[in-house]
């Protein structure tokens, strides 16, 4: 009996942090969800290529996608009652780190956007925009997802 009081003690412990850590993460996508939101208020917005106007729309919605992520643990653990079990906190570990990939397609969408408005008048303009949108999605791969499995395979090595 005590061994379950300490797992569950356990488990809403980790659940927690999970929501804290979410706590630190949603301010600054929600702050960039609403600067996206700004931008197509701008007069400038309407003067934008169908496709840009397209790939911001789309990084909206991968940003909408990131917030619903973050915020499901929290949603899930009231649902609960503040009870946690090893499924919830697994799933909402997975759901916190799993945004990330949204979101950073997001940004890399957002990227991709706004050097096409810097470089619309160069003749290289599209080749900029493209390299800066995959470069953003490369870099955030890199340090988001790459890099913690490379500690993660160093941390088992000993």
């Amino acid at each position: 009996m005590e061994y379950r009081h300490e797992e569950q003690e356990r488990h809403d412990m980790e659940m927690r942090n999970i929501i804290e850590e979410a706590r630190v993460v949603l301010p600054g996508v929600q702050a960039l969800f609403g600067f996206q939101t700004i931008a197509v208020f701008k007069d400038r917005f309407s003067e934008l290529a169908d496709y840009a106007k397209a790939c911001h729309a789309l990084g909206m919605i991968m940003v909408v996608i990131s917030i619903a992520m973050v915020m499901t643990p929290a949603i899930y653990y009231r649902a609960c009652r503040g009870h946690a079990t090893a499924s919830m906190v697994k799933l909402s570990s997975r759901m916190i780190r799993g945004a990330l990939g949204p979101l950073a397609a997001g940004l890399a969408l957002d990227m991709f956007t706004v050097i096409h408005v810097v470089a619309s008048g160069m003749s290289a303009g599209m080749a900029l925009s493209v390299g800066a949108g995959l470069g953003t999605l490369a870099l955030l791969s890199g340090f988001w997802f790459f890099l913690p499995c490379y500690g993660r395979q160093m941390a088992e090595k000993g």
